[in-house]
């Protein structure tokens, strides 16, 4: 049975059914069995903002449609880009009304706190008083792979599929910030997006993130308006997404409206408590992990996937197999890719590709050739040019499941 992809409602459970309840014209049985995540079809039906997944975004798997989180199956990740309809999408809250009518009428972004001068930037000005830059970047949610984790470890259960590596346009954000006149006080920035809170209230914030001044002042940080030739689609961040490459996908906040620059280190909403951190040291399974001994997600590991051919495939015996997949790293550099279908035992090294740039991730191929009938599994492991190699397990557990780079593997059959 397929588990339910909806969150919690914004009310307690019963308060919130007994509101829409009327509607449905008769008593929902057994509403007490209902799991705390699930909202009755019907009743979806009727409530603004659930059903917000786009007709050319049903081919990505559904965690949650209230806020929207899809995942690619690895399989869709085989093109050298991702396109826009295959590209995994993380939301916090309610996609705004302006990126779903692609309105730019009114709307500027503000960059203020430890500046000279506070300014607020029309589209044109963005565009026009800076360089362009383009770049291929690839960008992953923190939580990919925390279905992983034993025991289970809260939040959207990710599998594999919430990367992607596009194409964007757009500007340095140091170019932005310097042009403002950044104050030796400057510390952290911090992103404002339009998205609303899931309750509506429009006095909360869904999501709230930032970055060291450091990594914002970084030539490859940019603020982007298109995303392989066309406008960012609504639910990736249109008019504007800022994406900080080669860290957590919770940094490159989208629907941006405001830039702050602290003097401190950022506590907006997912900035504190143990939203996108983990312990500073090792930690037993399971066990609860005081504020005080968590540190906030920077540099993501490294990672690869295998796109081709599909898990379950069949081979007929003596054809040889191609393996390929991708790899990247949130130092953005690969040195190598082996794969192996017999559990570790031997390996084989792969033909990588370049990287089209910094931060884009990087083609793999190779051929393999079965030696006789059965099951198989084939296994990636990427290594980058630090010297760090994925683990074959799941590596160490922590609270909110983050930075499971564990290898990928799928399944085949020679027959």
């Amino acid at each position: 049975m397929q588990r339910s992809p909806f969150e919690h409602a914004p009310l307690p459970k019963r308060q919130f059914m007994s509101r829409l309840i009327a509607g449905l014209g008769a008593p929902i049985v057994f509403l007490d069995a209902i799991p705390s995540n699930l909202i009755p079809t019907a009743i979806a039906q009727q409530v603004p903002g659930i059903n917000e997944v786009p007709e050319y975004k049903r081919q990505l798997n559904l965690l949650s449609d209230r806020p929207l989180n899809a995942e690619t199956p690895a399989h869709l990740l085989d093109d050298a880009l991702t396109p826009n309809h295959l590209h995994f999408v993380r939301n916090n809250g309610h996609i705004p009304e302006r990126a779903r009518t692609k309105r730019l009428d009114g709307w500027t972004l503000t960059v203020d706190g430890e500046v000279s001068q506070t300014h607020q930037y029309t589209m044109d000005e963005l565009q026009n008083g800076f360089s362009h830059q383009e770049a291929d970047l690839t960008i992953e949610c923190a939580g990919n792979g925390r279905a992983g984790y034993y025991p289970n470890a809260s939040g959207n259960q990710w599998t594999l599929g919430a990367v992607g590596c596009a194409r964007y346009r757009g500007v340095r954000l140091s170019d932005v910030l310097r042009s403002q006149g950044v104050k030796s006080s400057a510390v952290y920035i911090a992103y404002y997006g339009e998205d609303l809170h899931l309750s509506r209230d429009p006095t909360k914030v869904p999501i709230s993130r930032g970055v060291p001044i450091e990594k914002a002042l970084d030539p490859h940080t940019l603020l982007t308006w298109e995303m392989n030739g066309e406008p960012i689609p609504a639910e990736h961040g249109f008019p504007m997404r800022l994406i900080c490459p080669g860290w957590p996908g919770s940094t490159c906040g989208k629907w941006l409206k405001r830039i702050w620059v602290r003097n401190q280190v950022h506590d907006g909403p997912k900035m504190t408590g143990s939203s996108y951190r983990i312990p500073k040291n090792p930690v037993a399974p399971g066990k609860t992990v005081a504020e005080s001994e968590m540190e906030i997600i920077t540099q993501m590991p490294v990672k690869s996937l295998i796109t081709a051919p599909k898990t379950g495939a069949s081979i007929p015996l003596g054809n040889p197999i191609e393996v390929r997949g991708h790899a990247w790293s949130g130092t953005g550099a690969i040195s190598q890719v082996d794969v192996t279908y017999d559990f570790g035992s031997t390996w084989q090294s792969t033909q990588l590709s370049p990287a089209r740039n910094r931060y884009a991730w990087q083609r793999w191929t190779c051929q393999i050739n079965l030696p006789k009938t059965g099951y198989y599994e084939v296994w990636a492991r990427a290594t980058d040019r630090e010297g760090r190699s994925q683990p074959m397990i799941v590596p160490g557990w922590n609270p909110k499941g983050y930075l499971n780079n564990a290898m990928h593997r799928i399944a085949v059959e020679a027959v």
